[in-house]
């Protein structure tokens, strides 16, 4: 099963005190960062501290990603050379316009995972879409490797990209977080929602992860320890979700077995994108950890 991704926090990669911190923490995902969050002038020095945390701190059950510098800036390959005998789960890929540029970096992974004796795959691929020629590509992206796990959308980015003045509803960047989540949902990925600048907003904050998993997104990008407990309530399933899906599932099996194709459930005609949709909410309980599936289907 697929790890949860509802937090990821990013962390300046020349930290380790930071870094640490991080692990004590219930994100779902802790990116070391190498890109924005370094000066040039440290960014060989938080290549080193990265690979200390790896041998360091214990990250538990989280994803371990690093967010590395983009192919044009010339320093990629040296980022992951530099980092790769960590055996990270995935690297970050920010400002990605174009597939050929998520399949140079999957050819580089081929043959360290070869030389490393990792096994194929292993290390995925997280791709940041933040400009926007990036949405115009967004489909070609989403299909361009195996090795891809989630789409990660970048509004901040976009938003000066196109000119756009950046809002609390969101108007201005909504036809293109709507392009991210849907190319993520045609090639099974993971769509995460772009970054809430102000960390002393909560309630902006739930607002925001509100609207992004009503619009289909799964998880958003943290840049503060004290936003994360928000996002992985605000993307699981709560209690009345999950119990009513398990009772509309059971109805519609007893209703099957009858040979009953429509039928009605709490007073609305039930179809099959109810169905789904509730067989959704249960795989996301159960990644979150708030369910067994196997355990529930045997009462």
């Amino acid at each position: 099963m697929k790890p949860p991704r509802r937090s990821m926090l990013f962390m300046p990669g020349d930290s380790l005190r930071k870094i640490a911190k991080a692990a004590t923490l219930e994100a779902d995902c802790i990116v070391m960062d190498l890109e924005d969050g370094v000066a040039l002038n440290q960014k060989a020095e938080a290549r080193k501290v990265i690979a200390q945390a790896f041998q360091e701190v214990d990250f538990g059950r989280r994803e371990k990603l690093i967010r590395i510098n983009p192919l044009y800036t010339g320093m990629t390959y040296e980022d992951i050379h530099a980092t790769i005998a960590c055996q990270p789960d995935g690297y970050v890929i920010p400002k990605v316009e174009h597939p050929d540029q998520l399949k140079e970096i999957d050819y580089i992974l081929r043959q360290l995972e070869h030389q490393q004796n990792y096994p194929s795959q292993s290390i995925g691929l997280y791709a940041v879409i933040e400009s926007a020629l990036g949405i115009v590509n967004v489909g070609q992206i989403a299909g361009a490797t195996p090795r891809l796990r989630a789409l990660m959308f970048g509004a901040e980015d976009l938003a000066g990209d196109i000119g756009a003045q950046r809002t609390s509803d969101g108007w201005e960047v909504f036809y293109a977080r709507s392009a991210v989540v849907t190319a993520a949902a045609a090639y099974r990925l993971d769509p995460i929602d772009t970054v809430h600048p102000d960390f002393h907003d909560p309630e902006g904050l739930e607002r925001e992860c509100q609207k992004a998993r009503q619009m289909g997104y799964t998880g958003k990008m943290a840049i503060h320890p004290n936003q994360v407990a928000t996002m992985n309530k605000m993307f699981s399933p709560s209690p009345e979700e999950i119990d009513r899906a398990k009772r509309l599932l059971q109805v519609n099996q007893e209703q099957q077995a009858q040979g009953i194709g429509a039928f009605a459930f709490e007073g609305k005609m039930v179809d099959m994108p109810m169905i789904r949709h509730a067989e959704r909410i249960l795989q996301s309980a159960q990644i979150a950890g708030l369910l067994d599936i196997s355990a529930s289907q045997d009462q």
